[in-house]
């Protein structure tokens, strides 16, 4: 009997050892965004949902978010395809918009660094800013046509560059 339970004991310990590590390994998949808008690599299933909006001039538009934590590691992916009331003429600005709305939320209301490119021959942005309570917000945003797409990764300050975040940010495809 008390080898049986020594036996028993052990193999829970191994089987609690073996589910630990695997929860430690992210499963990465390939994410697909709304419409075949974008794709990236993601450490597990993002939790999706459809968020409804309204354009500044009223009109309702739903934009795609995909969400996932992991470990002390947050990842966001998210889509919309903007209304035909919203002015995609000047992508800059446009996406000046986004970010100045977005670092009204940072610590300080301002990024600390900003880099404006082109992702696969679209305007696009990378920001990096602090968030209350140490940890950091760096994100992507592009605007293709009147396609928005944006990445954000949001780790303590000792995270912001991981293998992780850059599988994550390297991954990003645009759709056609």
């Amino acid at each position: 009997m008390g080898r049986r339970l020594l036996l028993a004991a052990s193999l829970a310990l191994v089987a609690s050892s073996n589910a630990r590590a695997q929860i430690q390994k992210p499963a990465w998949m390939v994410v697909q965004g709304a419409d075949g808008s974008f794709s990236v690599d993601m450490p597990g299933q993002p939790l999706y949902k459809q968020l409804d909006t309204t354009s500044p001039g009223g009109t309702a538009f739903v934009l795609h978010s995909y969400s996932l934590e992991f470990r002390r590691l947050s990842f966001v992916a998210q889509t919309a395809l903007y209304p035909a009331d919203i002015d995609v003429r000047v992508p800059k600005a446009n996406l000046q918009a986004v970010l100045d709305d977005r670092a009204r939320r940072l610590d300080g209301g301002r990024w600390s660094r900003l880099d404006w490119r082109d992702v696969q021959g679209a305007p696009a942005a990378e920001s990096v800013g602090p968030v209350v309570g140490g940890s950091v917000l760096r994100q992507l945003v592009v605007l293709k046509g009147r396609r928005f797409v944006s990445l954000a990764y949001l780790a303590p300050a000792d995270a912001l560059r991981t293998p992780e975040a850059d599988r994550f940010f390297k991954s990003f495809r645009l759709g056609p």
